[in-house]
Formats: C-alpha cells, structure tokens, sequence
C-alpha cells in the first residue's frame, strides 16, 4: 500500500528530500521515496508498506534508475519479511517488475540470501528480516561510495581525453542523485567537472518520450548550479555537426559480457553520431551492472513500455483525457513503438567507467578481468 505527501522544493538542493530511505513509524516500517513522476513541478513522497505498492512505484517510474532499483529491490525483500509478509513471492515480483534493469535483480537476491542463509541458520524469522535489512543498508552505502569513485575515474579519464579543458558534455536521460545511492553515476562524473571548474556546458537531451532529461537531468543542473542547455533529441545531430560537444557520457541500465550496453532508448544513435564525428562516448556504471550471464546485446530483453506514454503527453496537476492518464497527441487508435532502451554494440562505446576503474578497448576479456577484480575486493 502507497501514501503520498507533498513537500515543498523551494530553495532545497536535489538531496534535500532524499530519493529513498527507510523508516520505522508506530505503525510499522515503511520504504519511502521520492516520487520523480512529479518532479520536477513539486516534490512528493510516496510511502511504501509493502512490496505490491514497491512493485507499482519502479513500473511506473516513481523509482528509476539502474543503481537505485538495486537498493529499492533489496528494500523491498526487507520489507516484506519485517512485515511478515512472504518474502519468495515479494523477491519474486520484484525482480521481475523491470526486465532489463539488471541491478534490480541483483539488489533482490542479496537481500534474499541473507533472509534464507540466516533464517536456515537460526530458524528465527525476525533475525532473518534483520539480515535482510542490513543487507539492504549495506547495499546502499556501497552504492554511495561506488559513486564518488566513478566521479573520479571519469573525470580522470576526460581530463586524458580533452586535456584542453572546458568540457561539453552530451549526456541522454538521467544520471544523477535521483538514480544513486549518491550522486550518480554519468551526472557524478559531470558534477565533478563542474566543481573543479572544468565543465563548460552540460548538453541535456529531453529524452523522449517520459523526459527523464528535460524534467529530472535539468532539474538536478538547475540545483547546482550548472551551465546547462536543454534540447530536442533529434536536434543532437546538428549540435555534432556544429563542434559543439566534446564528449558523450551517459549510464547504463545492463552491460553484456560482450560490453553491449542496454540504456534509455536514444542512446544508440548518440553513438553512432559520436563514432562519426570522433567524440569519445563512454558509459559509467557501477560493476553491478556488467551482466556476465548475458553473452551479448543481441540476448538483453529490451522492456516495452505502454503505448500512450507515445500518444499522450502528462504533466502534474494538469487535467487529463487520455486512456493512459495524459493529454492526447494522436489520434485515437494510433499504435505506438515504446522500447524503454537500445543497445549500443561495444565498438561504439569509447569506455566504460566503474567504481573498479576503466575499461578501454571494450572488450569480453576487459570486462570479465573488471568483474574478476571486484569480486576479490569484495571478499577482501
């Protein structure tokens, strides 16, 4: 079950309502988030009791973003076993709410092997909830701190690219505070520029058709102060052709093991205009999103959205008409093409930068050296 509460947004920064935290109320736990379908006109809290309303919150978009939905999801195991609920079928729902978001499924199963492992070792369900809780937790700091570290090896390597200075960033969706544990992931690393001085533009495609760019990436430049512009997606061609960016950087939903990269749909045709115009396109995402079980973009499933977020348009507290909520663009009837991402083959993509390091050629062999080394620091 969801409530939700308004906030007022004004003179707060991004991070001043957080984007996801747990709570313990009288009346019982709850996960409470940030609702980004209503950003950026106001912030609203949407309050979770059980893993049904979390379900509803990621398939709506009212949590998104590759990293977040892993921590969401092992939140979500949590919270279905502190509240008593059955803890394999939540696992379950979750992990399946989003097919391509490969983090989802990855935050699911740690919490839920730390409910099995403990609940095996001790029998006790309130002790196996607790693990589940801590796993969730622990899951988010890491996210954090992953952030911070790919900030620092993307700036590095932008710094080694455009030793110029005065960057012009591309970048497509969002990638920032409202995806991460922390600041972001392709936004951290422009954030970083910004901070020491070395960002010149941000270029902020809308990212049709839910404009996660235009409501939420602007939003989030806006609140820091960024020099920033705004456009049309299919406008990016014309803005290569002018010289105008001197890199691409955006995130990732999957990484195959190949280095194919599942993202916001839109983020294929970047590439190709980067490839052709000799403007390094990098992707940065934390390990967690490098998939080894998934041989090559060929084997991502590719989620497909409801047609009317094509043939309607919604905006807060605006009256709506349409089947899907929103105000008609098409005429009735029209059928729509909505895949939620592309995939981007790794000849295209000039790095992949995670809180591991970076990895340029992409390659299988790359990728698999990257994953191999996270794995040791992790025991370790």
């Amino acid at each position: 079950m969801a409530d939700q509460d308004a906030r007022s947004g004004e003179g707060r920064r991004p991070t001043g309502i957080p984007v996801l935290r747990w709570e313990e109320p009288p009346e019982g736990p709850v996960l409470v988030l940030l609702d980004q379908t209503r950003l950026p006109a106001e912030e609203v809290e949407l309050v979770c009791t059980d893993a049904a309303a979390l379900v509803e919150a990621i398939r709506s978009l009212a949590v998104r973003g590759a990293p977040l939905l892993g921590v969401a999801g092992a939140y979500g195991v949590a919270l279905a076993a502190v509240r008593g609920f059955e803890v394999e079928e939540a696992a379950a729902a979750l992990a399946g709410a989003r097919p391509t978001a490969v983090n989802l499924g990855v935050g699911v199963r740690r919490a839920q092997a730390a409910h099995r492992e403990t609940l095996a070792r001790t029998g006790d369900p309130g002790q196996a909830a607790a693990a589940a809780l801590s796993a969730a937790r622990a899951l988010h700091r890491e996210d954090a701190e992953a952030s911070a570290r790919m900030a620092g090896h993307g700036l590095a390597l932008l710094d080694e690219l455009l030793p110029a200075g005065g960057h012009r960033v591309l970048t497509h969706c969002n990638t920032g505070s409202l995806v991460s544990g922390g600041e972001g992931t392709a936004f951290a690393v422009v954030l970083a520029a910004h901070r020491s001085g070395r960002l010149r533009r941000l270029w902020v495609d809308e990212t049709r058709p839910l404009l996660q760019g235009a409501r939420l990436t602007a939003y989030e430049a806006a609140r820091n102060d960024m020099a920033y512009t705004l456009l049309t997606d299919n406008a990016a061609g014309s803005l290569f052709a002018a010289g105008e960016v001197d890199a691409v950087l955006i995130g990732a939903d999957r990484i195959a093991a190949d280095g194919s990269v599942a993202n916001k749909v839109g983020s294929y045709p970047l590439a190709v205009l980067a490839r052709y115009h000799h403007v390094p396109f990098i992707v940065v995402a934390p390990v967690t999103t490098v998939d080894p079980d998934t041989p090559d973009g060929a084997s991502i499933e590719v989620e497909q959205r409801p047609g009317y977020e094509v043939t309607e348009v919604t905006a807060p507290q605006v009256p709506v008409a349409g089947a899907g909520g929103g105000i008609p663009v098409a005429p009735l009837g029209t059928q729509a093409y909505n895949p939620a991402f592309d995939v981007t083959p790794p000849e295209l993509v000039t790095a992949i930068v995670t809180e591991e390091g970076v990895v340029s050629p992409v390659t299988n062999d790359a990728l698999a050296a990257l994953c191999a080394r996270s794995r040791q620091v992790t025991i370790s």
